[in-house]
């Protein structure tokens, strides 16, 4: 019997730098892959690099999306975010596919995990799916595979672009800009205009470049997961 269960990994980080400011996962991006493969029948599990809760970044929280206000109402979601599984608790081999959400806190705490580098490597070698949207693609820039390749390299891979971090005022405030490391790393990064939907898919690994790409995301990965079952 295929495997049934995605791991969504989401931040542990609530701080942007040393803005003072809060961050911490995007609402829409956990909220709308999560209904999309929850309602195919898949079990979704969470993760974080520290475990246990982990911060919403407040100026995600649109009560106005539906999947956002059923996310937040559902007492069986809110559990599991009360209680993520930590780096170093997860077993990759459970697990179908893998997927990042964005957020900017995502930026200073996924990118040099090596636990979190190692299940996603386990994950996609095990012939599963890797998926990502926004700054979940930060995940996904020191991951090697195989011969030690980034899993990146020669892919087309959709993230936040230089652009839209320029636009809302934060490319000096991450640690790095995500499409140009992305670039670094061999990736032919694609581009839509600022803030409106992109989404790749490259083999076992699917994309998203913002917000509005989310939803997408998560379809373009439930697709991946039926035609491997």
């Amino acid at each position: 019997m295929a495997k049934r269960s995605v791991l969504f990994v989401l931040t542990s980080n609530d701080q942007l730098g040393d803005t003072g400011k809060p961050t911490g996962y995007h609402l829409a991006e956990v909220s709308h892959p999560y209904y999309v493969l929850a309602e195919a029948g898949y079990i979704i599990e969470f993760a974080s690099p520290k475990g246990g809760p982990v911060p919403m970044d407040p100026g995600s929280e649109d009560r106005e999306d539906p999947d956002n206000a059923r996310f937040l109402e559902d007492e069986i979601v809110q559990n599991k975010l009360s209680g993520t599984l930590g780096a170093d608790q997860v077993d990759p081999e459970r697990y179908a596919a893998i997927y990042y959400p964005g957020g900017h806190g995502t930026m200073w705490d996924l990118p040099d995990n090596p636990m979190l580098a190692e299940t996603t490597r386990t994950v996609y070698e095990n012939g599963g799916v890797i998926a990502a949207v926004c700054h979940g693609p930060a995940a996904l820039v020191n991951v090697q595979v195989g011969d030690g390749r980034y899993l990146v390299d020669g892919k087309k891979v959709a993230a936040f672009t230089d652009d839209e971090e320029r636009a809302v005022g934060l490319d000096r405030v991450v640690p790095f800009l995500l499409a140009s490391r992305l670039r670094e790393r061999g990736a032919h990064h694609q581009a839509a205009p600022d803030f409106e939907k992109s989404v790749a898919v490259d083999d076992r690994l699917v994309t998203g470049q913002n917000p509005a790409s989310a939803r997408e995301v998560g379809e373009r990965l439930r697709d991946l997961l039926e035609e491997a079952a």
